[in-house]
């Protein structure tokens, strides 16, 4: 369970947002570019830090602003692949979904199966010894979602995780998605602007305006008569 009542001041306006996920649940965060969504997922992940507030995260604090804890970034164990997530293109796909569980010092035995297991939901097991300096950015894509949930997440965030794959990638990294998500059991944030993603993926929406929900509902509610929706 992810609960976090989050205050920052922003250069052009205050984020002032409560949210609740459940286990297993995935809430798409949608508004138009500034709305704020980004700063959330940046917010949680610990790369912000707002200026008051808590959250937690399966009952652990990870941020409290009245008794001063910030637990560091790499120790959230959240799963968060960025808009742009790159992958380290001297390594190969392996290596790359390696990557945090080689930082976590997991037995090696462990890695090569949490890797097999990975590369195979998303699809991208015939580039396991491809140099990630050669993907396109599809398949970049792709590489980033299996690292981020290869380390078994608390939480899983992804910023417009679909913009670079076509119709037939996006289906199938969406399924992987829902699937590993309601395996581990883990909430899960998703930015996008695409309505079809909301309503393919999500289990309900937020709609944010400078920073604070005007919306939240179903997605085959969307879109809703008198908010402005992303283009």
């Amino acid at each position: 369970m992810l609960e976090a009542d989050l205050h920052k001041q922003l250069r052009d306006f205050s984020l002032d947002l409560k949210i609740q996920v459940k286990p297993a649940e995935i809430l798409v965060l949608m508004g138009e570019n500034g709305a704020g969504k980004s700063t959330v997922l940046n917010l949680l992940s610990g790369l912000l830090t707002p200026d008051a507030g808590s959250i937690r995260l399966n009952g652990k604090s990870l941020f409290e602003s009245t008794s001063g804890v910030s637990v560091p970034v790499e120790a959230r164990n959240i799963g968060y692949v960025l808009q742009n997530s790159t992958a380290f293109p001297h390594l190969s796909v392996s290596e790359n979904v390696a990557y945090g569980m080689k930082a976590r010092h997991m037995h090696k035995d462990r890695i090569a199966e949490h890797v097999d297991k990975w590369i195979e939901l998303v699809d991208i097991r015939n580039l396991a010894d491809i140099k990630a300096g050669k993907l396109s950015g599809g398949q970049m894509q792709r590489v980033a979602i299996a690292r981020a949930l290869a380390i078994e997440p608390d939480l899983l965030m992804l910023d417009e995780p679909f913009t670079a794959l076509d119709t037939e990638s996006r289906q199938s990294v969406q399924e992987a998605v829902r699937s590993c998500v309601s395996d581990l059991k883990i909430p899960c944030l998703v930015v996008t602007h695409r309505v079809a993603d909301a309503r393919e993926l999500g289990d309900r929406v937020y709609l944010l305006n400078r920073g604070v929900n005007r919306w939240e509902g179903l997605p085959s509610d969307l879109p809703v008569a008198g908010i402005q929706l992303p283009s």
